[in-house]
């Protein structure tokens, strides 16, 4: 027990020493908090030179709540829990595993560090993305997880900042089922993580965005405002009830397992769920509101 207190005592320790490194720029390029103002910046002013819902307001309903949520989730969560928690389960998985007398370099399957840099980026990009797209399904699938899920889908204006409103659960599911294949393919450096974290937050932000694009052919690849609109919608058909259009940051998933759907441009469309115009309004009460549902 002690071990895992001391995981988690330093996880906040080395976590709080990483944060203030990022505010006080005494990290290299991997600098996550100025990353995020920067890509933030540069997507809210296109925002203002190609708005795709021209009457929205640049400061939309909600916007200060969901930058709120920007960066709560993004610095402060991952210091409350997500990183000691991380940590802590995966000694026990390995402790586990060590019991039964095998352990994770028995299931690796590849070398990674052999592999050429852009190889390994992009097999590490694949896995993830793969791997959340089946997560993101599974949270509009089950009604447990969909209470949690309802935070990021009360979102009733789209804007940038929206692409980093949820609950502070759904970190904790996706980096649960992210753990184990990416185990399995273990080696990846923490410049490797970043490279694709980057570009994860870069087209995650424009999807949520209100740009007039759709990237011409590689909207069949890369998940796109006009695409992850509808994945918002209120209304579905009765037959897409468990929803659309679930990318992340490829959309290609989607096209292959048929779960792609753009019937008209979605501009005005309504987004939201049904019911939600009871739902809190508040950072607090949305954080509480899925455990007190059965």
């Amino acid at each position: 027990m002690n071990k895992y207190l001391d995981i988690i005592k330093n996880s906040y320790s080395d976590y709080w020493n990483y944060i203030k490194q990022s505010v006080l720029m005494d990290l290299n390029w991997e600098n996550y908090f100025y990353g995020l103002i920067i890509i933030s910046l540069v997507v809210w002013g296109l925002e203002a030179i190609f708005p795709w819902r021209k009457n929205q307001s640049l400061f939309r309903k909600d916007f200060w709540l969901d930058t709120f949520y920007m960066f709560f989730n993004f610095f402060l969560l991952n210091l409350i829990v997500l990183i000691a928690l991380s940590n802590a389960a995966a000694e026990l998985f390995n402790d586990i595993l060590g019991f039964l007398g095998v352990s994770i370099t028995n299931f690796q399957l590849l070398e990674i560090n052999t592999l050429p840099f852009f190889v390994r980026i992009f097999l590490f990009f694949i896995v993830v993305d793969f791997v959340q797209w089946w997560t993101h399904r599974l949270l509009h699938q089950y009604k447990f997880l969909w209470n949690f899920h309802k935070v990021h889908h009360s979102v009733k204006q789209m804007g940038f900042a929206a692409h980093l409103r949820y609950h502070w659960m759904e970190p904790v599911v996706y980096n649960s089922l992210r753990y184990i294949p990416l185990a399995i393919i273990g080696g990846f450096s923490a410049q490797d993580v970043a490279l694709v974290h980057f570009f994860n937050i870069i087209i995650g932000h424009l999807n949520h965005a209100n740009i007039n694009w759709d990237y011409g052919w590689l909207k069949y690849i890369l998940n796109n405002p006009k695409m992850h609109i509808w994945h918002h919608s209120k209304v579905l058909p009765k037959e897409r009830k468990s929803g659309v259009n679930f990318g992340i940051t490829l959309s290609i998933w989607d096209y292959i397992f048929k779960t792609d759907y753009i019937p008209y441009s979605g501009r005005d469309i309504e987004i939201g769920f049904e019911g939600d115009e009871n739902f809190p309004k508040g950072f607090l009460k949305q954080e509480i509101y899925p455990l007190g549902k059965k």
